[in-house]
């Protein structure tokens, strides 16, 4: 067998491989023997029909057969000794099998980059203070005291505003002609909190109970109703009824009814020590974010399109999924957003490239000690059980999900230790 690797870019390599006739004939032999034993001729028995016969009736099937046997057979065995890393399936073009002839086809895949040397030492990077503020504790307080407000009659009759409990009926007309299951009655409002359209609520506000009201809405061409799809909708709302929230002072009886703590301060001491906690993982968050981009500037390498395109599916399903759970569009992104997605994903190859190699350079291992700790800190991320999370794990791609994230973090553990983080 006879091997000529072209290297088409430093992703792409294109394998010219030549098979000996003696080694051809030998396969096509075997393949007309196997072929004999069940052909069934018309006038001869079972093993003895002539081989110009058999040759006629399965010569095309059996050239193709033998083709495909000698290319599974002395593509990975190419493949091999070349030491490359293919992240495609190959495209092949084969000649075809010609009697007295040797066997040829092509091979092109996509390959990882070979990776000589990767800079790492000095990356530079930003590092932020932490400072939480009176202002940022005061307005945690305010949001733990309103999931514990409670809707009470206003003292004397007003207008709705923003921040009311309203209950409405409305139905929905489309070209003058009444959607019967668009609308419904006795529905809940929380004005200002994003329940309806935002033209809705604001048309909401300044209504009394027993107003009612006309609102135009332009409905969104991926609404979930089909007649509403891309139409202008007119909803005819009635205000039924209307609370206000009232929320409960911030005391230390406050404190105490969240049942942890016996003073205010105690609870705004708490919050204080969370949000740094949650501060000072950002700014960790950050600097890796800084020194991934400064590696890929230091280590200008070409990537396989096909990791690419894959990282790209994987980003936009999360992007589409998350907008799905919001009731958002999700028929697609747009050309500005599929662009940054396209940068981002081709960051994220070369990254993952660079890191993979500084690992094996670092001869970084992850034992079960290691796996153990992962698992703890995603129980604490998730709020999963740890035991539940040991079960779900041992499926193996995400084990191998799981290995790769603590192999990331121990790499950028070395590539910050090795940087210049500018404190500010």
């Amino acid at each position: 067998m006879q091997i000529t690797v072209s290297r088409l870019s430093p992703v792409v390599v294109q394998f010219n491989v030549e098979i000996d006739k003696a080694r051809v004939e030998s396969e096509v032999e075997k393949a007309y023997t196997a072929v004999a034993k069940n052909a069934k001729v018309r006038g001869f028995r079972p093993g003895k029909a002539p081989r110009r016969v058999l040759s006629h009736m399965y010569g095309a099937s059996i050239a193709k057969q033998v083709a495909d046997k000698l290319v599974e057979e002395t593509y990975p065995k190419a493949v091999s000794d070349q030491k490359l890393q293919p992240v495609t399936q190959p495209a092949i073009e084969a000649k075809g099998i010609v009697d007295g002839q040797p066997f040829s086809y092509t091979a092109r895949v996509e390959v990882l980059p070979v990776i000589e040397n990767v800079k790492y030492d000095g990356l530079a990077a930003k590092k932020t203070a932490v400072t939480v503020t009176d202002e940022q504790v005061t307005a945690e307080i305010d949001r733990l005291r309103d999931a514990q407000a409670t809707l009470e009659e206003p003292a004397s009759p007003r207008a709705a505003a923003s921040g009311d409990a309203v209950t409405i009926d409305f139905e929905v007309e489309v070209e003058g002609q009444k959607v019967s299951d668009a609308g419904t009655n006795d529905f809940p409002v929380a004005l200002g909190r994003g329940t309806l359209f935002p033209v809705i609520e604001e048309g909401l506000v300044g209504m009394k109970v027993g107003d009612k009201k006309e609102i135009e809405v332009a409905m969104p061409a991926a609404h979930p109703h089909k007649k509403l799809r891309g139409k202008t909708a007119l909803f005819k709302v009635t205000l039924k009824g209307l609370k206000e929230r009232v929320l409960p002072k911030a005391d230390d009886e406050f404190a105490k009814d969240l049942g942890q703590f016996d003073t205010l301060d105690a609870l705004k001491n708490d919050i204080r020590e969370r949000l740094t906690k949650q501060g000072n993982e950002a700014v960790e968050n950050a600097v890796a974010e800084q020194l991934v981009v400064e590696l890929v500037k230091a280590n200008p390498i070409d990537v396989p399109p096909s990791l690419v395109q894959r990282q790209m599916r994987v980003t936009e399903q999360e992007i589409l999924n998350r907008a799905r759970s919001q009731g958002g569009d999700v028929t697609g992104l747009g050309a500005e957003l599929k662009d940054k997605v396209l940068a981002d994903s081709e960051l994220k190859v070369r990254a993952g490239l660079l890191m993979a190699e500084i690992a094996k350079k670092e001869a970084i291992q992850i034992g079960n000690d290691e796996i153990e700790q992962g698992l703890k800190e995603l129980a604490e991320q998730t709020g999963k059980n740890v035991a539940k999370l040991r079960v779900e794990y041992r499926e193996q791609s995400k084990r191998e999900m799981l290995v790769g994230m603590i192999l990331e973090n121990k790499v950028l553990d070395i590539i910050q230790s090795k940087a210049k983080i500018e404190e500010g």
